[in-house]
């Protein structure tokens, strides 16, 4: 079995439209949307939810308020300013809680319950190019980095029980925790870029990490011939590192319809960037094979 990611050194550089693409071309691979903070994936490809579980990263703790006694210890002990007090009463800001449990720990009377918080919920799905896993983080919430790795487990289960031998994930833009959590142990890692100068020093960090961890990286450039001189900067930057560059795609308004019409490129489209979508995915089908 074998896993492919695309990711980007930035958000915004058309990540997820080829990974729709890329749906619509392998005809026999399971999705996973690893997107956890800004999940879209799913606009495209319009998944019919069979499974929606709750995700748990980290504890919360709460005061019990007839346990309490006000004593102060667990504002006292707190470093993260998530103890309020108003009128007396003492309560837990549950957005500044880091989930520690000193105050739980310490609280002289045991009125602070110190429980699992709800960070999010994950999903499991059926589109119309087969199966997917997916989630969506809780606002201001943490642990995206488990988010990403519980999601990219399923998508794996999904895959053996139905004896599918490739994963696509659509990986978060950067170089945090969920982006690391994406590509640790992936078969091969595309980064898709744009000819700027944002663009190829992002890249340059995607580089780095991807040599960090040990894993294959290549480069495909979108809309590389709004910047033909940039574009051959950034070519040239990933010979002299080793790393392949799989394809460009041209600028094309037909991408923007297709997402408008809620479908993949390479399905709204046969020419134009369709046709460079297309020949990007024959050329990681011949690397991952």
């Amino acid at each position: 079995m074998k896993e492919l990611v695309v990711i980007s050194g930035k958000g915004g550089t058309g990540k997820t439209s080829v990974v729709a693409s890329f749906a619509a071309l392998a005809q026999s691979a399971v999705m996973a949307d690893c997107d956890v903070d800004a999940a879209d994936l799913h606009l495209i490809l319009k998944p019919d939810t069979f499974s929606s579980n709750n995700f748990s990263g980290g504890s919360t703790a709460q005061i019990l308020p007839e346990g309490c006694t006000g004593c102060g210890k667990c504002l006292e002990l707190c470093r993260f300013d998530a103890i309020n007090v108003n009128n007396g009463v003492y309560r837990v800001d549950p957005i500044a809680c880091e989930g520690c449990g000193i105050c739980s720990h310490f609280c002289p009377e045991k009125a602070i319950e110190f429980g699992p918080t709800i960070n999010g919920q994950w999903f499991l799905s059926e589109t119309r190019h087969g199966a997917m896993a997916h989630a969506k983080l809780g606002i201001a919430q943490e642990n995206s980095g488990k988010l990403v790795t519980l999601v990219r487990a399923q998508a794996k289960k999904l895959a053996q029980e139905r004896e599918h031998e490739l994963i696509i994930i659509d990986g978060s833009p950067g170089i945090g925790c969920p982006v690391i959590a994406s590509i640790t142990g992936a078969d091969l890692v595309l980064a898709v870029t744009e000819p700027t100068m944002s663009g190829r020093h992002d890249l340059q960090r995607v580089v780095d990490l991807a040599k960090h961890f040990g894993v294959t990286l290549i480069v495909c450039i979108n809309k590389w011939d709004l910047n033909e001189d940039m574009t051959r900067l950034i070519e040239q930057d990933a010979n002299q590192q080793g790393v392949t560059v799989a394809g460009r795609i041209r600028y094309d308004r037909a991408v923007t319809e297709a997402q408008i019409s809620g479908l993949a490129l390479v399905e709204y489209a046969s020419s134009g960037a369709a046709q460079d979508m297309k020949l990007l995915w024959e050329n990681i089908a011949d690397l991952l094979r």
